[in-house]
């Protein structure tokens, strides 16, 4: 497999008529048109700004129905989704934007959203804002002297918006941001998520993305040195782990029951990625539980050395633990812990230093004080410096970076684990695998991977996003996912013509992950969602997303499915993702709408495909007459040329 440390490497391979544009588009000249949210992306979930045509992205796009979009002369009601039921409307509210002042207009509550929309303005200032988005609604003080009512709303995509309305002078009927509670609370106040209601039908199956037997084919599992498992298939095993796992071939079933018992919450090393050519491989569990004593488990460190023996290019094994080593050494008081060098033969233990769930929620507050909703510029860089968000994220680029390494230049396989193998692990995996393997650079592996790494082996979105409920202290939230995400996007930063997906395909997958229109994102478990039939009663959001796949497909995309991306890490190559945290500024938004500018990219990019191969034929053809008027006669035959715009 060939390795990419640059844009150059990647592109060198093309015609050179194609790099130019690679160039001109991701060059610091261009970065501020190229780093921010493309226009539509930019509001993707509501709009904070001046404009009619910047909806949620259910709202603008419906696959194969002709939705119009809101103008000044429409009436004041947003185009309702199919089962989305208006609740309350109240007239005369005001909404204190940070960056326009107050502006008076009318709100209307659905089971979805709340929508606002002031009218006195040229144009129309509408905002649509989906209920899943908030995290707590606060009343601001008593009446004010007007009569006025105050009402902060504190959101999951970094923003905080502030309303007021006149108090009722009938004290029977609720107030409009009280019926609000009920519907963005929805499991806090007895009621169904709003993904249980929506009916959208869309074209495509999105739960039809992923079957993990077809995917380990893809890998080529089952072979001599792993096989598939059903031992978990009615979660019996391990209850937070997928029903199917590939694990070493030689290791009976009986056995992997006794190695989880020596794992938490049973998580056991299962197989997550397998290279074509080493057969390295990246296996993923959670933390032993060897405590103060040091326990040890004889099951536990044959299975290590059965992972390290399918690979026969080497006869080391490293062990990644995603956590500082102080962290992992208390986990001991626990139960918990880390592998003992001694007890696990030629096994290598390396911890990555990455912080816990706690201290990147922390992290993800600071930033939001910093970038909303001004921006002090005087102290912007020491500002977003003491929030430590960009040395996080490198932190877990680095890591990745390292398990990639070793199994791509050092051939060895790799165990990656932090305490339950379902936050650091998750983005270590996935982030390693997406280096790895051109297929999940495209816009269906990436949906492939998040399925697998990330919702099969149970990463605990209910618990990290607190879907439709009220409790926002919850120590369980965190931006686990978010992060990856930022990480994903600083990769595209780096590597702008290896991956087949915009910057407005992550944003939506964020913005949905808060939505509760999908149900791709809900509960904590495969089991969970099996239980729940989430995949029959809720839509996926890949059935949105590959109904139109034009919308978050990048213009500039190579396909280079050998090459290997080895991306720089130090801080001085990371950025912040304005397109995603500063958004929702409009000073922050591109000039230029590069959302469009990238279709028509892909349009002209469609045509000029199209003329390549007709002339391709041209030469076939030719080809072939002349060979047949010249039977006999020597000649040079014309060898078609491969040619790819």
């Amino acid at each position: 497999m060939e390795k990419t440390g640059s844009i150059d490497s990647l592109g060198s391979k093309r015609s050179s008529s194609r790099q130019p544009s690679v160039d001109s588009l991701s060059s610091t000249s261009t970065s501020r048109s190229d780093r921010s949210a493309p226009a539509k992306a930019a509001s993707t979930m509501s709009s904070d700004s001046l404009t009619t045509s910047e909806f949620s992205p259910e709202l603008r796009v419906k696959p194969k129905i002709h939705t119009k979009v809101l103008r000044e002369s429409d009436k004041e009601e947003p185009q309702l989704l199919p089962n989305e039921a208006v609740q309350d409307t109240a007239q005369d509210v005001t909404y204190f934007c940070p960056f326009t002042g107050p502006l008076r207009g009318a709100v209307t509550i659905t089971n979805y959203r709340l929508f606002f929309k002031c009218i006195d303005r040229e144009p129309a200032f509408v905002l649509d804002l989906p209920l899943g988005v908030v995290s707590r609604v606060e009343k601001i003080g008593s009446a004010s002297s007007r009569g006025d009512v105050s009402y902060g709303l504190v959101c999951k995509d970094m923003r905080n918006l502030r309303f007021a309305h006149k108090q009722l002078d009938d004290t029977l009927r609720k107030s409009i941001f009280e019926v609000l509670m009920k519907f963005a609370f929805p499991v806090s106040n007895g009621l169904q998520i709003f993904a249980f209601e929506y009916g959208q039908v869309f074209p495509e199956n999105g739960w039809k993305v992923y079957d993990a037997v077809s995917e380990y084919k893809r890998q080529g599992i089952p072979n001599e040195s792993w096989r598939i498992t059903k031992v978990n298939d009615h979660y019996e095993l391990c209850d937070t782990y997928p029903s199917t796992l590939a694990v070493p071939v030689n290791i009976p079933d009986e056995e992997l029951k006794r190695v989880a018992a020596f794992r938490a919450k049973g998580r056991i090393p299962v197989l997550s990625w397998i290279h074509p050519e080493s057969q390295a491989t990246v296996t993923r569990c959670s933390q032993p539980m060897v405590g103060v004593n040091g326990k040890r488990s004889k099951e536990d460190e044959k299975y290590l050395q059965a992972i390290m023996d399918a690979n026969a290019q080497s006869h080391k094994l490293f062990i990644f633990d995603a956590r500082p080593s102080v962290n992992a050494a208390a986990n001991k008081m626990k139960g918990g812990g880390y592998e003992s060098e001694d007890a696990y033969q030629n096994a290598e233990l390396v911890f990555l230093d990455i912080h816990n769930i706690h201290v990147m929620r922390e992290s993800l507050r600071k930033l939001k004080d910093v970038v909303y909703p001004n921006i002090e510029d005087s102290h912007w860089l020491s500002n977003l410096e003491s929030t430590h968000w960009l040395e996080h994220i490198k932190l877990i680029l680095a890591g990745a970076l390292r398990i990639a390494d070793k199994v791509e230049s050092g051939k060895t396989s790799v165990v990656v684990h932090c305490s339950d193998g379902w936050d650091r692990t998750a983005q270590l995996t996935s982030l390693a695998m997406l280096m790895l393997d051109g297929y999940y650079r495209t816009i269906r592996g990436f949906e492939v991977l998040l399925e697998k790494e990330w919702l099969s082996f149970g990463h605990r979105f209910q618990l990290r996003i607190g879907h439709g409920d009220k409790n926002h202290t919850d120590a369980d939230r965190s931006p686990v996912f978010i992060q990856f995400i930022d990480c994903v996007w600083q990769l595209t930063r780096q590597f702008p013509a290896a991956f087949e997906f915009n910057e407005y395909f992550l944003v939506t997958i964020l913005d949905h992950l808060y939505s509760c229109l999908f149900g791709t994102f809900l509960c904590n478990s495969e089991q969970q969602r099996l239980k729940e039939e989430i995949p029959k009663r809720t839509v996926s959001l890949w059935s949105y997303v590959n109904s139109q796949l034009e919308e978050f497909t990048n213009p500039l995309y190579v396909n280079f499915s050998n090459h290997v991306l080895f991306p720089v890490v130090s801080l001085r190559h990371l950025e912040l993702w304005v397109g995603y945290y500063i958004r929702w500024n409009p000073r922050m938004r591109p000039q230029e709408p590069v959302h469009q500018r990238y279709k028509e990219l892909l349009a002209k990019r469609a045509e000029l495909q199209k003329r390549v191969d007709e002339l391709q034929r041209e030469v076939t053809n030719r080809s072939a007459s002349s060979s047949s008027e010249r039977a006999g006669s020597p000649t040079r035959s014309i060898t078609p040329v491969q040619t790819f715009v």
